[in-house]
């Protein structure tokens, strides 16, 4: 028996409660790893309350990105070992001390990557490095807006774009957070709950507007993020952390520049497991080289997996958020 973190009915953070549950031994093509560290991230909350629908039905363990060591494989895996460090991100199951998970899914870790360090990136970093080089590719010289600049994936997105060479501008809710995402890359932010942040992006920018909005707000930030587009430029809408954007009249795009907007997710973009591989180890590599830095700003234990929610839906955490079993 292990301990793991469920949901047994969906709710607020009080619905999370802590099991002592049986891990099978892995089946075909799955892997068991010991955790040393488990992600938390907004999408979890979503499965919590019930936005998202859970897979596997009530109860699930909750939690969708880890960290550990390989200590069984099953049969038909051929590219893992026991031993191996591992990171993943798949649906559920992450809050636990010891999981089972496909093998397909999980990526080796390189030794300069520590499992705090992988468990606070891996949804996080790996959307970033989708949003920058894929969804749009960010290059020298562009401008672009990130909403909520000093969470989780905000100040991944600013170090990196910064490095990217493009003119970032971040909206954040306090100044102490304006400073965490200065310092990480920012080089303009905005206090949304003081300023207009579209007449602030009008006047940092002269009026040229932004090449890319990433908003991983919603509702709150909508349509006004649409204000901040220069015309032909993109909405990426990547979070629903104050409520998902309701249905809008399409003509919005067009009467606002004939702007694009799309609404991705990292298991379209991580499908196929050579693209996770590929995400996975670009994200390595600007992390292991220094250019995009992950410290894990927030530890609970896995007990504490409730309060952990209620601070993340409280806007009182920075950057990553990690539990350790």
């Amino acid at each position: 028996m292990v301990a793991a973190v469920r949901v047994h009915k969906t709710g607020g953070p009080e619905v999370l409660t802590l099991d002592d549950i049986e891990i099978p031994a892995p089946g075909q093509g799955q892997i068991k790893i010991k955790q040393h560290a488990c992600g938390v991230n907004f999408i979890d909350t979503y499965f919590r309350i019930g936005l998202y629908p859970s897979p596997v039905g009530l109860p699930f363990v909750s939690g969708n990105e880890g960290a550990g060591q390989i200590t069984e494989v099953g049969p038909g895996v051929t590219d893992l070992k026991v031993g191996d460090r591992v990171a993943y991100v798949v649906p559920l199951g992450g809050y636990a001390a010891e999981r089972l998970l496909p093998a397909e899914r999980a990526v080796k870790l390189p030794d300069n990557i520590s499992y705090e360090q992988a468990a606070s990136m891996m949804l996080k970093g790996m959307t970033a490095q989708y949003l920058l080089n894929r969804t749009f590719k960010v290059k020298k010289g562009d401008i672009i807006l990130v909403h909520a600049a000093a969470g989780g994936v905000g100040l991944i997105l600013c170090q990196w774009a910064n490095h990217l060479g493009a003119t970032v501008i971040g909206t954040v809710g306090s100044k102490d957070k304006a400073e965490l995402a200065t310092k990480n890359g920012a080089h303009h932010t905005i206090l949304y709950r003081d300023e207009d942040f579209a007449a602030r992006v009008k006047e940092i920018t002269s009026a040229k507007l932004c090449d890319v909005v990433y908003d991983g707000i919603g509702n709150d930030t909508f349509p006004k993020s649409l204000d901040c587009i220069r015309p032909l430029g993109m909405f990426v809408s990547f979070g629903s952390a104050s409520g998902p954007i309701k249905a809008f009249d399409i003509n919005l795009l067009q009467h606002k520049g004939s702007l694009f907007a799309t609404r991705p997710t990292l298991n379209h973009y991580a499908a196929k497991r050579e693209d996770l591989v590929a995400t996975a180890n670009d994200l390595f590599n600007v992390v292991g080289s220094g250019v995009v830095k992950i410290p894990a700003s927030h530890k609970y234990a896995l007990k504490d997996a409730a309060q952990a929610h209620k601070d993340l839906e409280g806007r009182k955490t920075t950057g990553s958020v990690i539990l350790v079993p």
